[in-house]
């Protein structure tokens, strides 16, 4: 996941009055700062948005004969991902609609003309959640839905899917597979049953269980992580045990872990981490590709593992997943790559497909070719991610220049300029000054998810 940070120290969670105050007056610093830096670079990005709007040329959608047009329901419309599926839709000849929540309804995305349509729909947790999209389904007459979901969004676009399959196919996990997919402690149990490598993996639900724990004495630690998506926590790779059992207890107690709130204690594998998008209909990957990774993901390279793809196409293979998966793996200095997680939506790595003609078919069609990154392919990144990295750390300018100039920037399209600056000069700022106006802390902006990152956020 890409990320801008800001200094987490002193942001909570819970209502404004709730935030002490000085961690009140930093997020009001903080975000006017931003908002000046954002505003300082505006005459030029808009200079190089009319620029491209003069110079643009109209461009033919390249739709096989034998395709029909179809019109296709993209949800997430705040993330780089969801306009990167609605621009290979469009150029392959399909009609695109894109839908979002309230709060993101200004995304710079929904003015791509590559989207034909925009709705607001509710929260994923709301009743009405899977009844809004059926009369979206029924009004722009759609044919299929890929959800680009949030963690939190991925179980109930599952659970939609009884609503919408009479109505029109559904690119996604079905509600009875997605807890395997989505609870670290079941994935791992799934995968280890079908021989495949993942690392030693124990269910928590009460911090005695770590407290009273047999951890080996070979010199093998491991990590304490949320089952639920927890966007502050996720990171935190602290080593377990401590060094004293006393220290191993509190580190245990200081974390919200409950029955209703389980998580995983899991052998840590230390190696080279590598992350994976595939897209799968009827247990057959469609389309795979496969980055580098670590834990602050801000460019998407693709590199050929065979021995990971393999990993992913008899585990996919094995369930007979229909939707969109991503794994996570770390090769160890054994060799063997081990599946860390999976989650179950679109992987930010699918804007590195920005130049493939087949992403559409891949999606709709059964029976197609493995569709990977092309040869001509370059790494993605996302230009203003770049620029604070040189600028927090001037040393390092060069290297974020290379990144760029060997590079594509995963929102800029001179063909369709205008998502480029109302990102950053729309979205951003909008979330901004909403929590300037509410002196409401955030932790990092998310520019590739199009949001700020904030304690008990989404």
């Amino acid at each position: 996941m890409s990320t801008l940070h800001a200094a987490p120290a002193q942001a909570t969670a819970g209502p404004a009055d709730a935030v002490p105050l000085r961690a009140r007056a930093g997020a009001v610093v903080r975000s006017a700062a931003v908002l000046g830096a954002l505003a300082a670079v505006l005459p030029v990005n808009a200079a190089v948005t009319g620029a491209s709007l003069v110079r643009r040329r109209p461009r033919t959608p390249a739709r096989p004969a034998a395709s029909p047009r179809r019109t296709i329901l993209i949800s997430g419309g705040k993330m780089t991902k969801a306009l990167q599926l609605a621009r290979s839709f469009h150029a392959a000849g399909h009609r695109v609609v894109l839908v979002e929540t309230e709060r993101y309804r200004l995304t710079g995305h929904r003015f791509s003309r590559a989207v034909d349509a925009f709705h607001v729909v509710p929260q994923p947790e709301d009743p009405d959640y899977a009844d809004a999209l059926l009369r979206i389904v029924r009004a722009e007459g759609v044919d299929v839905y890929v959800p680009v979901c949030s963690p939190k969004a991925s179980l109930y676009d599952a659970r939609a899917r009884a609503v919408l399959d009479p109505h029109c196919e559904v690119v996604h996990v079905d509600a009875a597979t997605m807890p395997t997919l989505d609870d670290k402690d079941r994935f791992a149990a799934a995968a280890a049953e079908l021989g495949l490598a993942v690392p030693e993996t124990h269910r928590i639900t009460d911090p005695a269980q770590v407290a009273d724990f047999a951890f080996p004495d070979d010199g093998r630690t491991f990590v304490l992580k949320s089952i639920a998506y927890d966007p502050v926590r996720r990171r935190d790779l602290t080593p377990l045990p401590r060094p004293t059992p006393e220290e191993t207890a509190a580190f245990a107690h200081s974390l919200p872990i409950s029955d209703d709130n389980p998580w995983i204690l899991q052998e840590f594998v230390a190696g080279e981490e590598f992350c994976t998008h595939s897209t799968v209909r009827g247990g057959r990957v469609q389309l795979h590709c496969c980055c580098r990774s670590s834990s602050f993901q801000l460019n998407y390279e693709h590199v050929e593992d065979p021995e990971i793809e393999e990993w992913v196409v008899r585990f996919v293979g094995a369930l007979g997943l229909t939707g969109q998966a991503s794994f996570d793996f770390i090769r160890a200095a054994d060799g063997v790559a081990y599946a860390i997680e999976c989650n179950p939506r679109t992987h930010s790595a699918i804007t590195m497909f920005y130049d493939h003609p087949g992403v559409a078919a891949a999606y709709l069609e059964d029976g197609t070719p493995t569709v990977r990154p092309t040869a001509t392919s370059r790494p993605t990144y996302w230009l203003y991610h770049e620029l604070w990295r040189a600028l927090r750390r001037p040393t390092s300018a060069p290297e974020r220049a290379l990144v760029v100039l060997r590079g594509k920037e995963a929102i800029l399209d001179r063909a369709d300029p205008l998502p480029f600056l109302l990102v950053h000069h729309l979205q951003i700022p909008l979330l901004l000054a909403r929590n300037l106006v509410r002196a409401k802390p955030w932790l990092t902006i998310d520019f590739n998810i199009g949001k700020l990152v904030e304690p008990a956020g989404d």
